[in-house]
């Protein structure tokens, strides 16, 4: 069974500093476990198929200005019917005043009932974002996810095989370290993963011979990134000289993560290559594919070799 992650209504409340017009029990016990938001005009409105109390309910000017058309005897009607289905939460935006009854109601059914100043689209926009991050499938993997160029490259291979070395390479080079070891993936959307660091480890680096190493420390808070989304995975693995490497580029590789494709390469390493520089490289070329430019189908065309581009070659992200 898929492991189901939550956020405390307190973490909600001290990300996007919300107003606490009432709190029934202490906050940062209140799971929210649904990474979606509901608006319930038509819920006011006496129209309750499909509607989902786990989530966080959206009160704003729309709604208000409906509750404000009707007399107060409906207007508290409707709003118990809302509260007696044991709502995960009410927030009012646009700091818009609370009815007497419904703060009088939310004692009753212990609903907690917060406030924002900020308007409707910008919070939802906002809080959406906040639990898809926060509620996302994930998986921990070793490896090392660092930003080249904006690109984030994740690094993998076996043990030993030069990977905190090549991110400690890449630091001085001016690019930014998210996670080493071990690297958080969350899916955040069905194209989408995004890595980060467990915070029990957040900015350290382990360098044989050294020891641990602070990177934030040593070499300053632009040296670090607290997440990045995936573009490229990279896996390192020793010069065999018996194996063949892919020299053009035609057969496009990919990895499963979670049900999300990533592009992916293997590089092999040994004495005297600049690693460093190979995966800057890499991450400029992935830039350039994605802006529409490829490289190998442009010499292809210029030699006359036309060839069908783009054979995909899937891996399973657990054969890592």
């Amino acid at each position: 069974m898929e492991e189901q992650f939550s956020v405390t209504l307190q973490q909600i409340v001290d990300e996007f500093h919300l107003e606490v017009l009432h709190a029934p029990s202490d906050l940062s016990q209140v799971k929210i476990t649904e990474n979606d938001i509901t608006r319930p005009g038509l819920q006011l409105m006496g129209f309750y198929e499909y509607f989902n109390p786990k989530r966080i309910q959206i009160i704003g000017k729309m709604e208000f200005a409906y509750l404000s058309t009707i007399d107060e005897k409906e207007r508290e009607e409707r709003v118990r019917d809302l509260f007696a289905r044991h709502i995960a939460c009410l927030c009012l935006t646009r700091g818009l005043p609370c009815f007497s009854e419904m703060l009088t109601l939310a004692k009753q059914h212990h609903v907690p009932v917060l406030r924002t100043a900020e308007s409707t689209s910008h919070f939802t926009t906002n809080l959406l974002s906040f639990l898809n991050m926060n509620l996302a499938p994930r998986i921990t993997r070793h490896g090392v996810l660092i930003e080249i160029y904006g690109e984030g490259i994740f690094i993998v291979g076996d043990s030993g095989v030069g990977k905190s070395e090549c991110a400690i390479e890449l630091v001085k080079r001016g690019h930014r370290l998210i996670a080493d070891d071990a690297v958080e993936l969350r899916k955040v959307s069905n194209t989408q993963l995004v890595g980060t660091s467990p915070d029990n480890i957040r900015h350290f680096l382990e360098l044989r011979g050294i020891g641990i190493i602070n990177v934030r420390r040593l070499f300053g808070m632009g040296s670090v990134k607290l997440q990045q989304e995936i573009d490229m995975i990279i896996e390192l693995e020793q010069w065999d000289s018996s194996k063949q490497y892919d020299r053009l580029g035609i057969d496009e590789q990919y990895t499963n993560i979670l049900g999300v494709k990533v592009p992916a390469m293997t590089i092999p390493v040994k004495p005297g290559r600049n690693t460093a520089v190979i995966m800057e490289v890499a991450a400029m070329n992935s830039r350039q594919k994605k802006m529409g430019y490829n490289a190998t189908e442009e010499l292809m065309h210029q030699l006359g070799m036309e060839t069908d581009m783009g054979t995909e070659i899937y891996k399973d992200f657990d054969s890592f």
